[in-house]
């Protein structure tokens, strides 16, 4: 029976040698291999076993196998991948969730100080914190529901690389054991389970970073006991210093294998900063501030998060079983001020967003091997089930300080989640999975200041997938797939019905849950000896893009959209000493229909030109890329010299509907440069923004009035303007900078 040609337990990685691939199967079964579902492997899919995992070195992320996250078997799509710790750990990176841009077509960017969640773009997404992408990590849910910064909220400063020993990367609908978020991606991030020594390092750099890190494991019975502990701080270049004083630790201990053994690890996190903001061009332009300065220097916020998790899985004569459970309490106080003075002239527009919940959760699931007709075949049965205890509360304030409540509501949100897929192999060259999946939502909406903002609502959707894989044929396979999919709105979104900034002011509630649809086809090929190639082309439909507005306490709609393009990946292996990978990805994204009520909007901004331009209704779907590529060099070994130079690159980007705002394109190369020794010791440079880009991190287009503006003397104190105009502000581009030219010295260790 012929063998996967593109196994992804053979992932891209970074020093160490990839397995030789072959399309002759084994003579003698394999042994079975731990999928990401700890499924056991059998022949009936044709799983090559299981990459031999890379020796553990400290100044990275491997480690023993992993129990939390098993090695995947072979992809199911041609954009289905897999990326070691030790790939992520030789990436120069700004901060723990640029990590991500492992990923194929994604980009990660951050728009306000070192501790809110990261931007993501992806697949002409612009996924804000996380909506549309599903992250965990040791198969426990990042993205935040009902959030009071924003839906799918995902954030992965926490995240200690040295513990990360591989990233599972899956894109579009196609997957029964994936609902919320999941739509234009999953990424699953597993740990280590031990080092072979004790290692500590110290990283000190440009505009004040520091960062000291420890990481020791013990045997402990017949299991390991892993420690780690993460103290950082850091200024920036900006006039208003970020001040970031972060602290983070984890304890795991694991036992036995990913297919038979258990997990539980603890984290604890905290996290305070200022930050500086986004900011108008025009005060740019007119040197009314730095680049590098604010409008509001008070903007910032602190944050903290304490996990607890378990994981136990098994394997038996008629297949194997896996199970997990989770606990996670969070809390998050975030000021910004993104339209400076519209809303209040003197004291200006900041808020307070307050976020405290506890997450609890777990799923479990059974996987059976058998024959259908004399054919071999898999069953995979799952249930996943989530419930959120979350105090929200939204405050104008003024440098911190507390101005007058918005809305404050008490949110109980739970979800059940039941799948099943089946897996038959047809013949040597033909392999289908189908699978149903079910979700339903209830949640209790409570808020404090207008009851009529309050109710239950509840909801359910059905998702069927299908994926289908030909080959090998001459070490190429060719994929396709199909789904419905899913993500979930912010609960108050669902039963809102008044503005909570003017209870006279109507609105229209949103549904509590989103249908997506995909289809994808595909082709992955190493027919060029150390090559790995693919190409995907997909299109995503959305039913609706309706988002609720932390920043104003209610729901902004959108129409439906719909997103198609392909992504090239490449990835060669010439020497044991060389690593090259090279990305490509392209997207045309727009909104299906014609949106009356935004005419009417710009009808009512006619003689105000500052204020109506970018205001039109079009098509354009705002911060969506159109090009993402990506490209990298690693060179060394084990010991000795390494270094590592990395490029990537995010095209413009239509800000508005109108397409009147875009973006500029940036261009960012990050380098390395080191030095290991025999012994485990290492020091290394890392240069960031190589050639010190005046690029942007984020750009967006929207109405916002400073003092300077001549716009605002039409609005106050005596409003002259019409009030449509005075309440959009001057139309403008506003940016928040990427740092200029940044030097990191890490000196690492082994004890």
């Amino acid at each position: 029976m012929a063998q996967s040609a593109t196994d992804s337990a053979a992932p891209r990685s970074a020093p160490e040698v990839l397995p030789p691939v072959t399309v002759q199967a084994p003579q003698t079964p394999a042994k079975p291999a731990a999928r990401r579902e700890a499924r056991r492997s059998f022949p009936s899919v044709a799983r090559a076993p299981a990459a031999k995992p890379a020796t553990p070195v400290a100044t990275a992320g491997s480690g023993a196998p992993n129990v939390g996250s098993g090695p995947s078997g072979p992809p199911e799509m041609a954009s289905q991948t897999s990326v070691t710790g030790d790939a992520l750990n030789a990436r120069p990176v700004a901060r723990p969730g640029e990590l991500l841009e492992a990923v194929p077509g994604l980009i990660v960017t951050q728009h306000s100080g070192e501790g809110k969640a990261n931007q993501y773009f992806l697949r002409g997404y612009n996924l804000d914190h996380g909506t549309d992408m599903a992250i965990w990590v040791d198969d426990v849910p990042v993205n935040m529901r009902t959030h009071a910064h924003g839906q799918g909220y995902a954030d992965l400063n926490w995240l200690m690389p040295e513990t990360v020993n591989r990233l599972d990367i899956r894109k579009g609908p196609y997957y029964a054991d994936e609902g919320d978020f999941a739509s234009a991606g999953d990424l699953h991030i597993g740990l280590i389970d031990s080092v072979p020594k004790a290692m500590a390092s110290i990283t000190a750099g440009s505009f004040g970073y520091l960062r000291f890190f420890g990481m020791d494991s013990r045997k402990v019975d017949d299991g390991n006991l892993l420690i780690a502990v993460e103290r950082g701080t850091y200024d920036g270049p900006w006039i208003t210093s970020d001040d970031m004083q972060k602290v983070n630790s984890l304890i795991r201990y694991t036992r036995g294998t990913a297919t038979d053994g258990l997990s539980i690890t603890g984290m604890a996190y905290a996290n305070q900063w200022t930050s500086t903001d986004q900011v108008p061009q025009r005060a740019i332009d007119s040197g009314e501030i730095d680049r590098f300065g604010s409008v509001d220097p008070t903007d910032g916020g602190k944050t903290n998060r304490f996990a607890l998790s378990a994981r136990i899985a098994g394997t038996d004569d008629t297949g194997s079983w896996k199970a997990n459970a989770y606990a996670v309490k969070s809390q998050l106080d975030l000021f910004n001020n993104f339209t400076y003075f519209l809303t209040n002239p003197v004291l200006g527009d900041q808020f307070h967003q307050h976020d405290d919940r506890v997450m609890l959760g777990g799923s479990a699931s059974r996987t059976l091997t058998g024959s259908f007709a004399g054919l071999p075949m898999e069953t995979t049965f799952g249930v996943q089930t989530r419930y959120d205890d979350i105090a929200l509360a939204l405050t104008d304030t003024w440098q911190r300080s507390f101005l007058a409540n918005v809305r404050s509501d008490k949110v109980g949100e739970g979800s059940v989640g039941v799948y099943a897929q089946n897996t038959v192999r047809w013949t040597d060259w033909l392999r289908t999975t189908v699978g149903m999946r079910g979700d339903f939502y209830q949640a209790n909406v409570f808020s404090i200041y207008n009851s009529a903002n309050s109710g239950n609502v509840s909801a359910g959707i059905g998702s069927p997938k299908f994926t289908m894989t030909l080959g090998p044929f001459s070490k190429t396979e060719f994929f396709v797939g199909a789904g419905y999919g899913m993500h979930s709105n912010d609960a108050r979104g669902a039963t809102t019905t008044e503005d909570p900034g003017d209870p006279s002011t109507r609105l229209a509630s949103s549904p509590l849950l989103v249908r997506t649809k995909g289809v994808e086809t595909g082709v992955r090929t190493r027919v060029v000896p150390g090559l790995d190639s693919s190409l995907s082309v997909f299109l995503l439909d959305q039913d609706s893009e309706i988002v609720f507005s932390g920043d104003a306490g209610d729901t902004e709609a959108s129409l439906p959209s719909r997103r198609y393009g392909f992504e090239l990946t490449n990835h060669y292996r010439p020497l044991s000493w060389i690593d090259i990978d090279a990305d490509l990805a392209m997207t045309h994204a727009r909104f299906v229909g014609y949106d009356s009520a935004q005419a009417a909007i710009y009808a009512s901004l006619a003689g105000y030109p500052q204020a109506q331009i970018g205001n039109a209704p079009g098509s354009y779907i705002p911060n969506a890329p159109a090009m993402i590529a990506s490209a990298g060099i690693t060179l060394g070994e084990k010991t000795g010299w390494f270094g590592t130079l990395r490029w990537r690159y995010l095209g413009s980007t239509p800000l508005t509907e109108d397409n009147a705002f875009r973006s500029i394109a940036s261009s960012i190369f990050n380098g390395r440069i080191g030095y290991r020794t025999a012994d485990g010791w290492r020091i290394q440079l890392d240069v960031l923004n190589l050639f010190n880009a005046q690029a942007n991190q984020i750009s967006y287009a929207y109405g916002s009035l400073i003092k300077t503006d001549s716009l605002y003397n039409l609005c106050y104190p005596v409003q002259t303007a019409p009030a449509a105009v005075c309440q959009t502000g001057v139309m403008d581009t506003v940016l928040h900078p990427i740092e200029p030219l940044t030097f990191r010295v890490t000196v690492a260790g082994t004890f």
